[in-house]
């Protein structure tokens, strides 16, 4: 594994890092899953990415790790994992169970620190901007806290760059500076091309992308339609099959001739074409098996591209 530093911050993480958005709730095979959690550590991941509302149900992912902890990581090896958990989308009915008040921020964190029986999370984030409240008050929660000790770090998820430049200035000027930046990003997803990525070389704050294979379109499973144990094929899942369009399809061919020509899997090719930007700390990668957290960590045998494959890369992107 190699680890890389976020950021201005002391602090490295692996070069990919597992999320349990997916596989890890009520509805999932717990010992499949736990099994995952274990390969993945003895590989050399020790960032384990969570939020409130992981699931499905809402918070059964946080409780299901929180197992997992009691089981295999007690004692020291807490020292050796960097957990992170999330609040700003719907968890409980009512006027305090979403977006980015102090008072919802607050009552989360404590909620999933006895879900996951910590004391303390590594990274809590803002999971997204709230429109109706102001900037400041959502930072000072995630400052208050830092300075709390319920988590090491301050972290932002999918904050445009404007918004995400004003959330950096004011932890900066509180004295908690934000770690890390969670976006949406991956060959199919390049908002944060647009400005995002320079202000957080600007500002010293690592970049987490998610979802680095478009919910799993980005890899050979949909190269001839919708398996039957595919994210798509999920009525609880986040991609769509109205998503997968001929057009689309046709792109992933191409991309997956240029990935057996470096010899890759398409995913791989994809999670090394995200690795090789230095803006970019750690992958956050989604698995349903230890076969393909393998695959996945193949990726980093080979992260280096010749211009003439970037071009190539290009051209399908925005043909």
């Amino acid at each position: 594994m190699t680890y890389n530093r976020c950021g201005n911050s002391g602090l490295l993480l692996p070069a990919l890092s597992l999320g349990l958005w997916h596989n890890f709730g009520g509805v999932d095979d717990f010992k499949k899953a736990r099994h995952i959690v274990r390969h993945a550590f003895d590989k050399g991941i020790t960032h384990f990415d969570l939020a409130n509302n992981y699931g499905p149900p809402p918070g059964s992912a946080e409780e299901n790790f929180g197992t997992m902890l009691k089981k295999d990581f007690s004692g020291y090896l807490r020292d050796e994992l960097i957990i992170s958990s999330k609040a700003g989308y719907l968890m409980w009915p009512g006027p305090y169970g979403n977006w980015g008040s102090r008072k919802y921020l607050m009552a989360s964190l404590d909620q999933s620190l006895k879900r996951m029986r910590l004391n303390y999370v590594d990274i809590f984030y803002s999971h997204r901007p709230d429109p109706d409240t102001p900037l400041e008050e959502t930072m000072m929660a995630l400052h208050d806290i830092v300075k709390s000790g319920k988590a090491l770090y301050a972290g932002i998820s999918n904050y445009p760059a404007a918004e995400a430049k004003r959330a950096f200035e004011i932890l900066k000027k509180a004295g908690t500076p934000c770690l890390i930046h969670q976006p949406k990003y991956s060959m199919f997803e390049r908002w944060v091309e647009g400005g995002l990525l320079d202000v957080l070389e600007e500002y010293g704050v690592g970049c987490i992308p998610f979802s680095p294979l478009a919910q799993g379109m980005l890899t050979d499973r949909y190269l001839k339609g919708i398996p039957e144990d595919s994210r798509a094929s999920k009525e609880h899942g986040f991609l769509k099959a109205n998503e997968i369009t001929p057009e689309r399809i046709e792109r992933i061919k191409k991309l997956n001739e240029i990935a057996r020509r470096r010899n890759q899997s398409l995913a791989q090719m994809a999670l090394s074409w995200l690795l090789k930007d230095k803006r970019v700390t750690t992958v956050l990668i989604g698995v349903s098996s230890s076969e393909q957290l393998d695959n996945n960590l193949a990726c980093l045998a080979n992260r280096q591209f010749s211009s003439a494959e970037l071009s190539e890369i290009e051209l399908i992107l925005k043909g």
